[in-house]
């Protein structure tokens, strides 16, 4: 009987599938632990490295030296990667090599200890332990550089002073396609002056639509022209006095066709409307004196061009400026030694050259650069293009305060005008590298 029952066993088939199954139980959990786990690690490595990429590009654009850190572990939260929680560890640096050269990257590397729950059914243990259990490190990083972004100024001031630009009851000031920057501090009162950046080393308040302080000073790129200034050759110098007489009078046309430098000594004041004549380009040394316009139009003809340089010494009571109401209505050469440029003061000259522009005082029609190194300017009324110049106004002075309706035309012609407008390289973006 017994036996009987033992062959019957061995024949029967029915049982077969389940000892199969049993047999490979093990291989199948395995297989399908080793799939899911596998699939969660290469979404949670995506998701690592997501966060590290943005964490990196954050710190970059921070740019700073000691808060770069916190912005890196900010956005890495964002991305569900705390820093010390849940196994996970965030490493921020702002010593990266970079792939160009230097060591200068920001660089973040995530890790984070993934528990494993299926695969050590196959004695697959991981890398490391976390809680207790066998876990998986997974990881990513990413190195990003600050990228600078160029500004270019229609306005700068050099002084280094809380006060180097200011503006006071300014809410019809327009500086709308101007970005402005001071060397020290910019206080806007009542408007922002519609200027698209105000930049300024020291402190910003509320100049400009954006508004960047601690930016890096500029350099004042225009004093290096002083050398083009010709040797002063004048023995007198000839003073207007307060009821406007004593100044060497012009009138009518004035023609320089071959263009180079013309000396005039002392003051000078129109008695007339005065054009230039100078297609290839004048330069008008005045020596010790300003220009007044005493009411008349001085200006260039068409195809013409002038640079009015003032220049001379600091002793006596010398004004070296354009003065008087009129026009001053020039355009500046767009080639040559001074390219780009229309008004010069000697920046070697520290006294009379203060300027209070109220529109009409005189009323500059100017295309080109006005330099003012020294100068403490009192800026009011509206600027716009020459006659037959492009759209382009720049002026850089020592100081600067703006009132009322102080209005500046687009600026967006000063690459057709022969101008390198002053820059500055405002470090606010983050770039991957790697």
């Amino acid at each position: 009987m017994f036996s009987r029952l033992v062959s019957n066993l061995l024949r029967c088939k029915r049982a077969n599938i389940a000892i199969l199954f049993g047999l490979m139980a093990p291989m199948f959990v395995g297989g399908l632990g080793m799939g899911a786990e596998t699939a969660l690690w290469y979404v949670d490595q995506r998701n690592i490295q997501n966060a590290s990429d943005a964490s990196a590009v954050a710190a970059a654009a921070d740019g700073t030296s000691t808060n770069y850190a916190n912005v890196a572990n900010a956005v890495a939260a964002q991305y569900g990667f705390a820093n010390g929680v849940n196994g996970v560890t965030v490493t921020p640096s702002n010593t990266a090599t970079c792939p160009a050269g230097g060591s200068n990257c920001y660089s973040v590397a995530i890790t984070m200890k993934q528990q494993l729950y299926l695969l050590p059914v196959v004695g697959f243990s991981g890398n490391t332990t976390f809680n207790g259990s066998a876990a998986q490190t997974i990881q990513g990083s990413a190195t990003a550089s600050n990228v600078g972004v160029t500004h270019q100024y229609c306005l700068l001031t050099l002084s280094t002073i809380t006060a180097s630009l200011d503006s006071n009851g300014a809410p019809k000031a327009n500086m709308t396609g101007c970005s402005i920057m001071s060397n020290g501090g910019a206080t806007c009162n009542g408007h922002n002056l519609g200027a698209t950046y105000g930049d300024a080393a020291g402190t910003n308040n509320g100049c400009g639509v954006t508004e960047e302080s601690d930016v890096p000073t500029v350099t004042d790129p225009y004093a290096h022209l002083a050398s083009n200034i010709p040797a002063n050759t004048c023995t007198s110098y000839p003073q207007e006095d307060k009821h406007g007489n004593g100044a060497t009078q012009i009138t009518g046309p004035l023609n320089y066709p071959a263009g180079g430098n013309v000396q005039w000594c002392g003051d000078y004041q129109l008695t007339g409307d005065v054009t230039i004549n100078a297609p290839a380009g004048a330069t008008i040394v005045i020596e010790n004196g300003q220009l007044d316009l005493n009411g008349h139009t001085f200006q260039t003809a068409s195809g013409s061009s002038v640079t009015l340089v003032f220049s001379g010494t600091n002793s006596g009571s010398y004004t070296h400026s354009p003065t008087g109401s009129g026009t001053l209505n020039i355009q500046a050469p767009t080639s040559g030694n001074w390219s780009g440029v229309a008004v010069y003061q000697d920046p070697s000259v520290t006294s009379g050259v203060d300027i209070t522009y109220a529109g009409n005082n005189p009323t500059w029609d100017i295309t080109g650069l006005v330099y003012l190194p020294n100068s403490n300017v009192t800026f009011s009324g509206a600027v716009n293009k020459s006659s037959y110049g492009a759209s382009c106004f720049v002026m850089v002075s020592d100081t600067l305060l703006i009132n009322g309706t102080a209005d500046i035309l687009e600026t967006g012609g000063c690459a057709a005008a022969g101008l390198a407008m002053p820059s500055n390289q405002v470090g606010h973006r983050g770039q991957l590298v790697y």
